[in-house]
């Protein structure tokens, strides 16, 4: 994402369009304005430490931390003394994004613990850049497209309620479901103790690991043979199933019928009118 953008003194004023840039700057920097902004601005930082000071109080961003910033809400930032702040920012009208995405509190500051979402935010924010710079046909619906996946992923981060090491875990099963699974790999991954990993899941998914990869695989069998024309054993391989009787005992489990009567189900419903 090189190179940074140098600081520059928005207005605060709306444009109508997303506005974005990358910084990286020492505790020199700040910005104040006691009477807020007419635009949303939203703060994802990379390294080091920053700050946002309202009349409601004042919280500090680390790394993974992401800050959501209310138009109209009189605010100072900066960086914290004796700290350097790397940073991405984007600002933005609500009518760009719809409110149903955009929290009540004037100052959100949502940490990210997990190594792939923070991964994730950290490229749709390189998109807006990039597209934003390039200004190429359809530039700024593109922006609007990565912030509002960084926002879903905000709203689904304070809605969902799992340990970021089991949130991790699930991202590793949906990339690696293919292929066998080692639990002692998964668990060194994330940095804790296989056995740890396994209490975790069950005590926050109500499943094993086992049974969330084959549940997680059973419900891409479904959606292929729903949409596709491929048999089931074509189906099973795909998925990650080695053994097809294994796969037809899971399909039945997770999806109470086999293969070949999930289909009939499907033939036998009414098209829709």
């Amino acid at each position: 994402m090189e190179p940074y953008d140098e600081p520059s003194r928005y207005d605060g004023k709306s444009y109508g369009i997303v506005i974005s840039g990358h910084f990286q700057v020492d505790d020199t920097y700040a910005t104040n304005r006691p009477d807020g902004m007419e635009d949303w601005l939203i703060a994802f930082t990379l390294s080091g430490k920053g700050y946002f000071k309202t009349p409601h109080g004042t919280a500090e961003c680390t790394a993974g931390d992401l800050a959501l910033l209310k138009p109209g809400t009189p605010h100072e930032y900066g960086t914290v003394k004796g700290e350097n702040w790397n940073f991405v920012w984007a600002h933005f009208s609500s009518s760009s994004v719809g409110d149903q995405l955009l929290p009540a509190e004037p100052l959100l500051v949502q940490p990210f613990e997990s190594g792939s979402i923070r991964t994730r935010l950290y490229e749709a924010f390189r998109r807006i850049l990039s597209d934003s710079r390039e200004r190429n046909e359809f530039w700024h619906e593109l922006c609007v497209n990565s912030l509002r996946e960084i926002l879903i992923l905000l709203s689904q981060r304070r809605s969902r309620k799992l340990d970021s090491r089991v949130a991790e875990a699930l991202h590793y099963l949906s990339v690696h479901m293919r292929n066998p699974i080692q639990i002692d790999r998964l668990a060194k991954s994330i940095g804790i103790s296989s056995s740890r990993l396994s209490h975790l899941f069950k005590e926050q998914t109500g499943l094993s690991i086992i049974d969330n990869l084959n549940q997680m695989r059973i419900r891409q069998a479904a959606l292929l043979l729903e949409h596709t024309n491929r048999s089931a054993s074509e189906v099973a391989y795909e998925v990650g199933f080695r053994n097809y009787n294994h796969f037809i005992e899971q399909f039945r489990r997770w999806i109470g019928t086999n293969p070949s009567g999930f289909r009939r189900e499907l033939q036998s419903k009414p098209s829709p009118t």
